[in-house]
Formats: C-alpha cells, sequence, structure tokens
C-alpha cells in the first residue's frame, strides 16, 4: 500500500513539473505575437494619422469622416492589444515563478 502511494506521489511531482514547463513555452510565443500585433497596430494609426492629415489639406470632408472613424477603430484595437499583451506578460511572469518554485521543492526534495 505505501509503495502505491509513494508512485502515485512520485507520478504526481513529475506530472507538475512537467505542465509547469510546457505552460511557459507557449506564453512566449504569445509575447512575441502580441508585441507583433502591438507594432503593427502603432503604425496602422501612424498611416491614419497621415491620410488623415493630408485629407484635411485637401479639403475632402467625407473622406476626413472614414478616416476619423478608421483611426478611431484602430486606436482601439491598439489599446485592446496593449492590454492583452499586459495580460501575457503577468501570465508568463506568473509561469515563470511557478516553475522555480517548482524546482526549488524538487532541489529541496533531493537533499
Amino acid at each position: 500500500m505505501k509503495l502505491k502511494t509513494l508512485v502515485a506521489a512520485v507520478l504526481i511531482a513529475f506530472a507538475g513539473t512537467a505542465l509547469a514547463q510546457t505552460t511557459t513555452a507557449p506564453a512566449k510565443g504569445a509575447l512575441k505575437a502580441d508585441r507583433a500585433a502591438v507594432k503593427g497596430d502603432r503604425q496602422a494609426v501612424k498611416g491614419d494619422v497621415k491620410q488623415l492629415r493630408t485629407d484635411r489639406k485637401a479639403g475632402d470632408k467625407a473622406a476626413v469622416k472614414a478616416d476619423e472613424a478608421k483611426l478611431k477603430a484602430d486606436r482601439e484595437k491598439l489599446k485592446a492589444d496593449r492590454e492583452k499583451l499586459r495580460a501575457d506578460r503577468e501570465k508568463a511572469k506568473a509561469d515563470a515563478k511557478a516553475a522555480k518554485q517548482a524546482r526549488a521543492a524538487k532541489k529541496a526534495e533531493k537533499k
């Protein structure tokens, strides 16, 4: 009976460390994708502002209205992507901390 309990505890320990290691890998990819999305959103906003200025100088009121709407939508998208990036960063930090604690606990068990 004790042997089964010991085996179960070891399997759970290995599963926990394996899970901690696999959860940090996708987070790095997610962070990279989020950064790229934010960068693309910034470029879109810059382009929208440039187009808006051009249309204002030309006096095209209909195009100005459309540009303002597009600029507003792109700014909202940028804001949402920044919030997602922040959330993913926090998750990555928490995952790294959990993995570090798991390694420390495993090291303490070996002693």
